[in-house]
This record gives C-alpha cells, structure tokens and sequence, in this order.
C-alpha cells in the first residue's frame, strides 16, 4: 500500500482518509488491475526524485561536439597544415571534425583534387583519429568525418 501501512484490499474512502492521515498522497499505480492498484507516498518528493534521476542520466550522456574545418581543391601546403594542426587539437580535445571541401563555381570540376585532399588530411591525422565516414559528395563541397581514437 505505502509508506508504514501494511498491503490490503481498502475501500476508496477508507484509504483517501489514511493517506490524509499520514499528510501523504494517495496515487493509482494500476488503474486497470482487478482492484485497482493505490499507494500512499509523497508525491511531489516521488516526482522530485523522478527529475532528479532524470538530471543524472542527461549529465552521463556524452555531449559529441563536431568542429568543421573548410578547405578548398587547390589548398596550398602551409594553410593545409595550419588547418591541419587545428584539426589535431579538435581531436586530441575529444571532439569529432568534419572535414569539407567547398568547390566554388566551375571549381566543381576537380572533384579528385578534393577527395585526394580529404584523404591525405585522414591519413595525417591516422595516429589520433579514425575515419567515421569517408569523403562523399553533397552539392558543392565533399565532406569527411573524422572521429577522435579512444
């Protein structure tokens, strides 16, 4: 039945006058049982710790934070680099990269230029990072997930 009051078949009235007794909530667990199924509790204490389990499980859920690194088809060696290097710290502080290639205008053309760029830039960061989904084309730029190792 509850709190300090032994399990029993009661009327409905006879158990509204127990839980006021009690200064307690009288709720309905199962409503379709064959009698219906009541407990005495505080019920504003039973929702705070409801919210309060709720809080705890959000908080352990890992938040996946995704940086995105843009780079051209014709990204020179020391901007590749640069970029390159941020990428590392992206990986090394636990977030994931998305790497994308954005061709601009008739740029579209040298759509091998971008995926042999993705790929190197998976291959430098290999030792850190895994590939989580390999260069594909979407409209104008090529995009590259890359995941940090654990």
């Amino acid at each position: 039945m509850g709190e300090n009051v032994e399990t029993n078949i009661y009327q409905l009235r006879d158990a509204q006058d127990l839980a006021e007794k009690l200064e307690l909530d009288l709720v309905e667990i199962s409503p379709s049982a064959n009698p219906p199924v009541c407990k005495i509790m505080d019920y504003k204490k039973f929702l705070y710790q409801q919210k309060k389990k709720q809080k705890e499980i959000k908080a352990k859920t890992a938040k996946v934070v995704v940086k995105e690194i843009r780079l051209g088809p014709n990204t020179d060696d020391h901007d590749f680099n640069f970029k390159l290097n941020h990428a590392k710290k992206f990986l090394e502080d636990g977030a994931k990269v998305k790497v994308d290639v954005f061709f601009k205008g008739r740029s579209i053309i040298y759509k091998d230029k971008g995926e042999y760029i993705l790929l190197r830039f998976a291959q430098e960061l290999e030792e850190i990072g895994k590939v989580e989904s390999l260069p594909k084309l979407m409209g104008k730029r090529m995009i590259m997930i890359i995941a940090p190792k654990k």
